[in-house]
């Protein structure tokens, strides 16, 4: 069970963070990623992050801005969003996957099990 937080209304340059909190499994057994969807467009990958926090991945719009950690001993992932844009607006979701998947890259939806519910981010210029 997977439940994001940290949403809201923000103006262009603003900060967000966002969180998702595990519960229902031991979280460390699982990579994280996160994963956007624009209105009216397509579910896109944002950010992933390994089992112990050792290895992440960006899309390639991220160019730096946002930051995706973990801390297992809160069952929690973050996702630091600086600089936001416009562009940034969107529901924003995290995703689980068992360690156990290998051979995936992490950046496609089909790669992970288990979904939040989503939080919205809307960014103003």
């Amino acid at each position: 069970h997977l439940v994001e937080s940290g949403g809201g209304l923000v103006q262009a340059g603003d900060s967000l963070t966002l969180s998702c909190a595990a519960s229902g499994h031991t979280f460390s057994n699982y990579a994280v990623g996160w994963f956007r969807q624009p209105p009216g467009k397509a579910r896109e990958f944002v950010a992933s992050v390994s089992w112990a926090g050792g290895t992440k991945a960006y899309a390639d719009f991220v160019q730096g801005r946002f930051t995706v950690s973990r801390d297992n001993s809160k069952s929690t992932a973050t996702l630091l969003m600086n600089s936001l844009r416009p562009d940034d607006t969107a529901v924003y979701v995290c995703a689980a996957r068992p360690i156990s998947r290998t051979g995936v890259s992490g950046r496609n939806y089909l790669d992970y099990d288990y979904w939040g519910q989503g939080t919205q981010v809307t960014v103003s210029s």
